[in-house]
């Protein structure tokens, strides 16, 4: 037809990305998540070092010769050793409370006197042999093991050592305390009863970062 021009449709090419671009692209992806993950992981790992490293101050484990040889002799974890002292002396050991315990696991000049009739015959040693590390900590895992072995249960044994076995002999004996008779599921004495859960605390922690 006449009046008419043929439209003449240009098609334009596109340019598609070779397979060689394509994998450069994705290569590139690739190293760097791997990187980023890298970097995460080095940052947690810092982190978590720092972080032991802190708590380790914060639960230290000085004597440690002494300790571990007295714990392995009596039968004792030495973590549970360490909580104990850390609660009783916080490590200090030229500290006296105002009752008289003296020492890193604050004895009694009485439980000192009978421990040492326990367990030999020697001449007694005077009281402010207790302010001897070597000395403190041997009677102290000494009268630590007795408690064990006697109650069987470490919260009862801990009571006994801060409260006095009389004292949780009574309590065991009251039903309103404790059930079986062996362990107590209530302790009267808030003292005991804070000292008894805050040396657990610390014998948790302890074995988190001393396994």
């Amino acid at each position: 037809m006449k009046g008419h021009k043929k439209l003449t449709i240009v098609k334009t090419k596109r340019s598609v990305p070779s397979i060689w671009s394509m994998l450069k692209i994705h290569r590139k992806a690739v190293i760097t998540c791997v990187v980023i993950i890298i970097a995460a992981v080095v940052v947690f790992l810092s982190l978590r070092l720092a972080h032991i490293r802190f708590m380790k101050k914060l639960y230290p484990r000085p004597y440690s010769s002494i300790v571990i040889k007295e714990a392995k002799e009596n039968n004792i974890d030495p973590n549970l050793v360490y909580s104990v002292i850390k609660q009783e002396s916080k490590f200090d050991p030229d500290v006296k409370s105002k009752a008289g315990a003296i020492g890193l696991m604050q004895l009694m000049p009485s439980t000192f006197e009978w421990l040492q009739k326990k367990e030999s015959k020697r001449p007694l040693l005077a009281s402010n042999s207790l302010y001897n590390p070597d000395v403190n900590i041997h009677y102290g895992c000494r009268f630590l093991s007795m408690l064990l072995k006697k109650y069987g249960s470490i919260k009862t044994a801990l009571c006994a050592y801060n409260a006095g076995q009389r004292r949780v002999d009574t309590w065991l004996e009251d039903k309103s305390l404790s059930k079986d008779g062996k362990n107590l599921a209530s302790v009267p004495f808030p003292e005991t009863r804070n000292y008894a859960n805050a040396v657990e605390e610390n014998y948790s922690q302890y074995q988190g970062l001393y396994p």
